[in-house]
């Protein structure tokens, strides 16, 4: 998910993809759209997905040899960006013949297929499309090493700009909190609304994208991982309220890579034990996370990672209450098709690889009361681990003490 798949495939990509192939013993990668349902493909491709793609598409990478392209009739152009021969049909038999040639004497080409949806952002291939490239002859299996490892390692200057936006949005989330207390120290407490207005301001001036939005929640919407604060009817940060805040975004140039943080604040003069208490076990549980990546010989897969950190948090009898993966890969996009730390929602076996960022997010959600999440941005620049926007808070401060 760099900037350099957003331009027309190169050769150089070609021979990237077909190495990965040839080291996984596969004889192909086939992508298949329809109506612009693989993002993936558009993505792996170089394609622009502007216009329209009524038709069914289907493309061939072989680990030798160069592209083969099946194009309707009526989008012949739709893989005008990559290389190779085209053939075009318009009957749906023509369209069988001509895909059974493309696969003849391949014995197991990739798909973004995963097994039993394990991992549900890779599933881009429906069931029938996949019963029909086995009818032609091959085994069909998960793209999704592949995907990772085409896909998710970033360049030099976006790992840059990965780390410019989270140290931007570490600066971000402090200046918010400081503004709920002072709102409160004048008499005059801020909505969550308002809050979300404020950062969303600071980002227009930073040169920060505030195409999504920063997510402010207090007091018990800190129970909810994925409260967003309406414009009308959202809470007020008041005098001993938990404020938590979330803050993802890329930089506003082209290209660039979010940083995604979230910590929590306390705004009164004295922190409730109960808060701090759970906020320690989260905190333990996050930096486990990050022990492992910083110990291990190898690179752990992301599953591993989401152990490393739930076990903390189980051991302290919350399990129950962690109520999503560890975390997510970061790409171009906030949530990355790239290795996330989680076999708690999915089961990602898949290891993390350098030149790669992602989020370590454990929390623990006591639903009605508070929330306690904390959020760190980890990018492996050359299989070195880095931790990007700050290493996440020990405890939660109060910001009205004294």
């Amino acid at each position: 998910m760099i900037l350099a798949l957003l331009i027309a495939m190169t050769p150089a990509r070609v021979a990237q993809i077909q190495t990965a192939l040839q080291a996984h013993k596969l004889d192909g990668w086939l992508f298949f759209d329809f109506r612009k349902s693989d993002e993936i493909a558009y993505r792996v491709l170089g394609l622009s997905n502007s216009g329209v793609r009524s038709r069914r598409w289907y493309c061939l990478i072989p680990a030798r040899g160069e592209p083969r392209k099946l194009v309707h009739a009526i989008e012949p152009e739709a893989l005008d960006g990559v290389p190779g021969t085209t053939a075009i049909y318009a009957s749906w038999r023509t369209r069988d013949h001509e895909l059974g040639a493309m696969l003849r004497g391949l014995r197991k080409v990739a798909m973004e297929y995963s097994p039993r949806n394990d991992i549900p952002t890779l599933g881009r291939v429906d069931a029938g499309t996949v019963e029909l490239v086995k009818s032609l002859g091959p085994e069909v299996v998960s793209s999704a090493d592949l995907v990772a490892e085409i896909v998710s390692p970033l360049s030099p200057d976006e790992l840059a700009s990965q780390a410019k936006a989270a140290d931007l949005l570490s600066g971000d989330i402090d200046a918010v909190a400081q503004e709920a207390a002072r709102r409160i120290r004048e008499g005059n407490p801020a909505t969550e609304y308002e809050l979300q207005q404020f950062a969303k301001a600071r980002w227009a001036q930073e040169g920060i994208s505030t195409e999504g939005g920063p997510l402010v929640a207090v007091d018990a919407h800190t129970a909810d991982p994925h409260y967003i604060a309406p414009q009308t009817g959202s809470a007020v940060a008041a005098r001993g309220s938990l404020l938590l805040l979330d803050f993802a975004a890329p930089l506003a140039a082209a290209g660039s890579i979010p940083g995604d943080l979230t910590r929590v604040f306390f705004l009164g003069d004295k922190v409730p034990e109960e808060v701090q208490r759970i906020a320690s076990i989260v905190y333990q549980a996050r930096d486990a996370a990050l022990q492992l990546l910083q110990s291990a010989q190898r690179l752990p897969t992301g599953a591993e990672v989401d152990a490393a950190a739930r076990g903390v948090i189980a051991k302290a009898g919350f399990g129950q209450y962690f109520i999503h993966r560890t975390g997510h890969n970061i790409g171009l996009r906030t949530h990355g098709d790239g290795v996330n730390n989680d076999d708690f929602e999915t089961h990602d076996a898949r290891r993390h690889l350098p030149d790669t960022c992602f989020s370590i997010e454990p929390g623990i959600y006591l639903s009605g009361r508070f929330g306690i999440r904390s959020e760190i941005d980890v990018c492996l620049p050359g299989g070195k681990v880095e931790v990007h926007g700050g290493m996440g808070q020990a405890t939660v401060p109060a910001l009205l003490a004294p």
